[in-house]
């Protein structure tokens, strides 16, 4: 049977119990302790057993809640349910520390679930604007620069940096003919003149350096394009270059609500490791207020 690890002196001090009685009940349980007490009359006892249930600092130093040890006795008796009430009141970074508890793979495959904006500023911990679209495969690249989203003119004017030789080869591709002036700018312009349908086949027969520099310009004017890359190209990137501390440590930066989500996956036995954490007086108020029935449990072992 698990047995807190409760602070009997302060006990025998806030009841004002003799030591040679104090022996005399051995190894009898707090609750058991106090209702005897308080049939032999000490009103002191009757005070304590109702302040027990309603005083957060008196359950801090009687079950000892400092000691992480002493919580996981107590979280040990919860259900994933109960469990989950005490995510909420953890600081951000001990949650973070606590998805080092899952696998690389499992991580990945959760970091796919999150808003996309999040997925984004998390790849950004890790890599650079350059090594992103250094890494990404050319169908993400031609995603963005086919996007619906993407403004021509944007494109347009980012060809300004694109070395000519690769917007002949553009022009060539899609009208079959020779290029016969080969002004940078005349020939922007001739591209601005095709059909969408043959603008798109252009922006596609690019050589894929090519694309690179151009989707790095114009992620670099919109930091929100970086959203429209699909999210298993980015973790297949993160699986690739990155190991699973690098990853945790990332994470950092998404939102606790999504942090708790993952959370909730753990089994029970590592999510209560990943509470004990907590602040000892936040976990006793939880206890008090959210889960009175595993308190009353506790007490009466």
């Amino acid at each position: 049977m698990i047995i807190i690890d409760a602070d009997m002196i302060t006990l025998m001090q806030k009841l004002n119990i003799p030591e040679s009685r104090m022996i005399q009940y051995g190894t009898m349980s707090i609750e058991d302790i106090v209702e005897a007490e308080a049939e032999a009359g000490n009103s002191q006892a009757v005070e304590f057993a109702t302040e027990l249930f309603t005083n957060v600092e008196k359950l801090v130093k009687i079950f000892k809640l400092s000691d992480p040890n002493n919580k996981l006795e107590i979280l040990s008796e919860m259900t994933s349910n109960q469990l989950a009430i005490f995510l909420p009141e953890m600081e951000e970074s001990d949650l973070t520390e606590g998805l080092k508890y899952f696998t690389q793979d499992k991580l990945l495959k959760m970091l796919e679930s999150v808003p996309p904006e999040q997925l984004v500023d998390t790849v950004f911990e890790m890599f650079s604007q350059e090594e992103i679209i250094e890494y990404l495969p050319e169908d993400q690249l031609n995603k963005v620069l086919t996007s619906t989203d993407v403004d021509k003119n944007k494109i347009l004017e980012q060809m300004k940096g694109i070395q000519p030789a690769y917007i002949i080869q553009m022009l060539e591709n899609v009208t079959g003919k020779p290029v016969q002036d080969t002004n940078q700018i005349a020939m922007i312009d001739q591209l601005d003149d095709l059909s969408p349908l043959d603008f798109k086949n252009a922006i596609l027969s690019l050589q894929p350096i090519a694309k690179k520099e151009l989707t790095l310009g114009l992620t670099k004017h919109d930091k929100d394009l970086y959203q429209e890359f699909d999210a298993h190209a980015y973790t297949n990137m993160i699986s690739t270059y990155k190991q699973q501390p690098e990853v945790v440590k990332a994470m950092d930066v998404i939102e606790p609500d999504e942090k708790i989500k993952m959370l909730k996956e753990l089994p029970n036995d590592l999510l209560s490791i990943v509470i004990t954490q907590i602040d000892a007086r936040d976990f006793a108020d939880l206890l008090i207020n959210r889960c009175p029935e595993i308190l009353a449990q506790i007490v009466a072992r």
